[in-house]
């Protein structure tokens, strides 16, 4: 389709033009959901985690189903892309069969599912891609040994720790949505079709925090989280600059990867940390400084822009 409209329309008249309707579609089918779509069953030790059971839960197959037709639509898509998307879907799949589950996925199982697809998409980019990576105004080339495992690891932290931010109404999608934009402004030029991407994606998720917001009426699950981690360590790689990962998706990365580090050295190495810190932190600070859901979004927000800016004075 792209190919016809661009004969009629510039490349962004026509990205306007794909937001717009993916918005629409993702939030008619949002507000008319599938309906095998399942349950939320409470979360135990979360923070007012019974305010979650009996909503709608993986709701994010909806919308990365919208977002993946909106791509296949209004962008030039190409086989790399392709197969970006297929691993996508994958994710999203994964986490859709555990949302749907009456027996939650062990984490070892999740893992391994994780490490396959990460292991998939890191050789895809490889064998489209060099491994030169820009650190600042300096590009450094990485053995293609040590970039496979260090972007293993990138997919597998990304995937993880926005699983951990799903945690308050409006949280993970708005956190998602700032990272998105902030890759795309900044390396609007190397991205090209991925940064018009992330438009995409960013009109999806707010067509989902219209019923996502304070107080939600349904909830992304692992199909959803999950599946924007994966997307957004593919934006990272094609960047051209993974590291900055740090900084654009800094926000999420302390909130769950101080919950990450702590249950790795508690399991493995019987060292603990941290005792009196709930994790994720966004538990933590309605639980012991007293922050109401709203202000977690908007402070998190606010923390996430500010490293954006900080990553922008480092490019470079």
């Amino acid at each position: 389709m792209y190919s016809f409209l661009i004969r009629f329309f510039t490349p962004n008249q026509i990205l306007m033009v794909g937001m717009l309707v993916i918005f629409g579609l993702t939030f008619f089918l949002l507000k008319h959901p599938f309906p095998f779509l399942p349950s939320d069953h409470g979360r135990e030790f979360a923070v007012n985690g019974n305010l979650s059971k009996g909503k709608l839960r993986g709701v994010g197959l909806t919308f990365v189903l919208c977002f993946l037709a909106g791509c296949f639509l209004f962008l030039p898509v190409d086989r790399e892309f392709a197969i970006y998307a297929i691993l996508l879907f994958a994710m999203m799949l994964s986490g859709y069969l555990d949302d749907a589950s009456d027996h939650p996925w062990n984490e070892y199982k999740k893992g391994l599912i994780d490490l396959i697809i990460a292991a998939v998409a890191v050789g895809t980019f490889l064998n489209f891609n060099s491994s030169v990576v820009g650190i600042g105004p300096w590009e450094v080339e990485i053995p293609k040994a040590l970039f496979f495992a260090l972007g293993v690891a990138l997919f597998w932290v990304s995937v993880n720790v926005t699983n951990c931010t799903d945690g308050v109404d409006g949280l993970c999608a708005s956190l998602c949505s700032v990272t998105l934009l902030a890759f795309s402004l900044l390396f609007s030029g190397i991205l090209a079709e991925y940064a018009m991407a992330n438009f995409l994606f960013i009109a999806v998720l707010f067509a989902y925090l219209y019923f996502n917001t304070s107080p939600s009426s349904m909830l992304m699950g692992d199909a959803g989280s999950r599946a924007l981690g994966f997307y957004i360590a593919v934006v990272a790689l094609k960047s051209g600059h993974p590291f900055l990962y740090l900084l654009l998706a800094g926000v999420m990365l302390a909130d769950g990867g101080i919950g990450l580090v702590k249950v790795f050295l508690k399991r493995f190495l019987k060292i603990s940390i941290l005792k009196n810190t709930r994790t994720p932190l966004h538990d933590h600070v309605r639980k012991n400084c007293g922050w109401s859901d709203t202000q977690v979004v908007v402070r998190y927000v606010i923390l996430q822009v500010l490293l954006a800016a900080a990553a922008f004075c480092l490019a470079g």
